[in-house]
């Protein structure tokens, strides 16, 4: 058995128009830490049924996150382009409300299963760096609900 490598994840952001009724998938590019978590909320649920001492708790709540790390992309153009996917990012951390939601998905490319896709914001958008530094970018989405397992888009038949 071989382990799995961390950056084999890949990020992508729905660019497409407000009401558009199909997505437009564009990559997230420049990824150096993908990290997903849950933080969970449980509740206790032991009662003096149990004989033998053990406890019991439940999960009664979940909300999930994405925390994820880069460097700034550009195209080789004299004028600035920067890559789409981290600009719709970018973009979406400064909006404040509901607009502020955007659609992604995330997936392993190396022919795992693991696919998913949630509505979530954009929070804690960092950019900047020293004098010598490549542009660093961090920023943490945060789940609107609950993600949907989908069919990986690289996995093979």
């Amino acid at each position: 058995m071989r382990s799995l490598l961390a950056r084999d994840w890949k990020l992508d952001v729905d660019t497409s128009t407000p009401g558009a009724t199909e997505p437009i998938w564009t990559p997230v590019k420049g990824l150096t830490k993908f990290e997903r978590s849950s933080d969970d909320n449980t509740e206790e649920d032991g009662d003096f049924d149990d004989e033998v001492g053990y406890g019991s708790s439940v999960v009664t709540g979940r909300t999930w996150q994405i925390e994820v790390e880069g460097r700034r992309k550009r195209t080789d153009d004299p004028v600035f382009t920067p890559d789409p996917g981290q600009e719709a990012i970018r973009r979406a951390a400064q909006i404040v409300g509901f607009a502020a939601t955007i659609r992604v998905r995330w997936y392993r490319r190396d022919g795992a299963p693991d696919a998913y896709e949630g509505v979530c914001n954009v929070i804690d958008y960092t950019e900047g760096g020293e004098t010598t530094d490549l542009e660093p970018f961090s920023f943490t989405l945060i789940g609107q609900g609950a993600p949907t397992a989908i069919t990986n888009p690289v996995a093979g038949p």
